[in-house]
């Protein structure tokens, strides 16, 4: 890099230019996908048409498994696009080019100019990095913020002392807090900061007793959490409806403190992140071999620049072992600080013979793997993608998404073939953006219209008619969201055959109008199946319409579920 003809500022705009191609490519051209981006987009459409962006619905119910931030974004861009199909991912991709700027400045104050620009390169080649910034969930974005928080404080502990960064950095974590909850680890850093600081370690900011000052860093912290938590309380002290109160305990001390120790969902085992870090956060961790050395006698010299990112990662990681429910992206605001201290190495590791061989070798492999299971899938001889043509209802058993999977592979092999080892990180590059860009532009319209649900709430609306009432029974996020009219709902988390009770109830006012739509497995013993009509398969699920007369007559969904269930406990 030192050799480039171009001026740092101009690597600077490149480096940004490909980084918006690769983020923002597929922008618009997919609606949200499950498990968890029809509800958020649901939830953020709701705040639209409620104008309540303070305490979310989904449906019928209240919504209190995240704070409203992330949705109320989504909401935010969508009344500047006018486009759900760009809104709903408008946060995670500003969130990771966010990201991406606040490692490269990072580099560049601490080390130089080619660091930066190494770090957020490393980052932005990261499997989980851009697997996420490419979807819309909450991680990313609180991935930001966490990210932002790191930022102020490293600066103000390494290269300060900078007040103003630490006052940002504490509100930054208040945010993440109101993001997702986990804001407050970005305080964490005041562990290795502290350790070093009393050890006497050089390169450690070492500012005058000002109480005061760093007291105005929780005041930072704590008016960031109030800007969602003061007007939530109020308005839940305000309302006399219970469901809010129980909104509130649920928001404030179940979805948090309960979730983390008592781990109700993704029970994993206590080795469960080596996983992640040896896989999702390939290939960046194809330098660890040479940069683990490195920080080895970075912290012998002791280096509080190599210290306090790491210590903070182990921190992290070591967090989220600790209880029964793990899930990938948890670890996730560790990977910036990992990217920042691989890119302080990885210019001297990209001149090691043997570092551009693995790097080589793992383009190679990751070609003809993906050439490998795109000719078998192609050929039928797979039985995963048999299963996945069968689920999504594929045409032509898939062969227009078998091409982008050996397409992939073929780059992979080619760049490695030509390029060879001493440009095996060009090579990796070529086979990254081809992965990515034929994900984005190419299997997206493939999958789109089968994972979103569109197709069957499309047809749908064609069975039932323009002039008549839905009502949704045991639906998912996506069947409301994709609806071609404003369609009832009975509850969410409601029991099912509560749902489908008060659905007839519903019904029976306007027999002739009125349809519902119902997943097979909510069906129980009061419907007719055979007077129910298919609509579709979507999302792994069955799903039918039903008119009034598909109850058999004189059943009550709710009786015959609870007496089924007393006769049950009896035996």
């Amino acid at each position: 890099m030192s050799s480039s003809p171009l001026t740092e500022r101009q690597q600077l705009w490149l480096f940004f230019a490909i980084a918006l191609v690769v983020l923002g490519a597929g922008l618009g051209f997919r609606d949200p996908w499950p498990a968890d981006e029809p509800r958020f987009a649901l939830v953020a459409k709701q705040m639209i048409e409620s104008g309540n962006w303070l305490i979310p619905h989904r449906g019928s119910e209240l919504y209190s498994d995240k704070p409203p931030l992330f949705m109320a974004a989504q909401a935010f861009f969508y009344t500047l696009s006018g486009n759900w199909r760009v809104a709903f991912l408008l946060p995670s991709l500003l969130a990771g080019l966010g990201m991406l700027g606040l490692v490269y400045d990072l580099g560049r104050r601490l080390w130089n100019h080619r660091v930066g620009v190494y770090a957020a390169a490393a980052l932005l080649c990261t499997f989980q990095f851009v697997y996420q910034t490419k979807r819309a969930q909450i991680d990313p974005t609180v991935c930001f913020f966490l990210t932002l928080a790191n930022y102020g404080l490293l600066r103000h502990f390494l290269l300060g002392p900078d007040w103003r960064a630490y006052w940002l950095g504490c509100f930054a974590a208040g945010l993440g807090v109101i993001t997702k909850g986990v804001g407050v680890l970005a305080l964490l850093m005041f562990v290795p900061y502290l350790f070093a600081h009393l050890r006497d370690w050089p390169g450690v900011a070492r500012p005058e007793r000002r109480i005061g000052h760093w007291l105005l860093g929780v005041v930072a912290f704590v008016a960031a959490t109030a800007l969602w938590l003061g007007p939530m309380l109020y308005a839940v002290a305000s309302e006399s409806a219970p469901e809010y109160r129980a909104y509130m305990n649920d928001i404030l001390f179940h979805q948090t403190a309960g979730r983390y120790t008592e781990s109700w969902d993704h029970h994993q085992p206590p080795w469960y992140y080596l996983g992640v870090i040896a896989f999702a956060w390939l290939p960046l961790v194809l330098a660890l071999p040479w940069a683990v050395p490195r920080w080895r006698d970075a912290l012998r010299a002791r280096d509080a620049r190599v210290l306090l990112p790491l210590g903070w990662i182990v921190l992290i990681v070591l967090f989220f072992t600790f209880p029964k429910g793990k899930r990938d992206v948890y670890i996730m605001p560790a990977l910036p600080l990992l990217a920042l201290l691989v890119g302080a190495q990885l210019e001297a590791i990209a001149q090691r013979p043997a570092f551009r061989r693995l790097v080589l070798g793992f383009v190679a492999v990751l070609g003809a793997a993906f050439l490998i299971v795109g000719g078998l899938a192609w050929s039928g001889h797979l039985a995963a993608a048999n299963r996945l043509v069968e689920q999504r209802g594929l045409e032509a058993g898939g062969r227009q998404l078998w091409l982008f999977v050996t397409g992939v592979g073929a780059v992979g092999l080619v760049a490695a073939a030509t390029l060879r080892a001493r440009r095996s990180l060009l090579a990796l590059a070529a086979t990254l953006a081809a992965l990515w860009l034929g994900w984005s532009l190419w299997a997206y319209p493939v999958l789109n219209d089968s994972t979103s649900a569109v197709a069957v709430m499309r047809r749908a609306g064609e069975i039932i008619g323009k002039d008549a009432e839905l009502g949704l029974v045991a639906w998912k996020e996506q069947n409301l969201l994709h609806a071609d009219r404003p369609a009832k709902d009975f509850g969410f988390v409601k029991p099912w055959h509560l749902q489908l009770a008060e659905a007839q109830r519903w019904q029976a006012q306007a027999p002739q109008q009125r349809w519902l739509f119902v997943l097979r497995a909510a069906f129980g013993p009061c419907v007719d199946a055979d007077k129910a009509r298919y609509v579709g398969h979507a999302n792994r699920r069955e799903w039918y319409l039903l008119r009034a007369d598909a109850f058999r007559a004189g059943c009550d969904p709710a009786v015959q579920v609870e007496s089924e269930d007393a006769d049950a406990n009896a035996e």
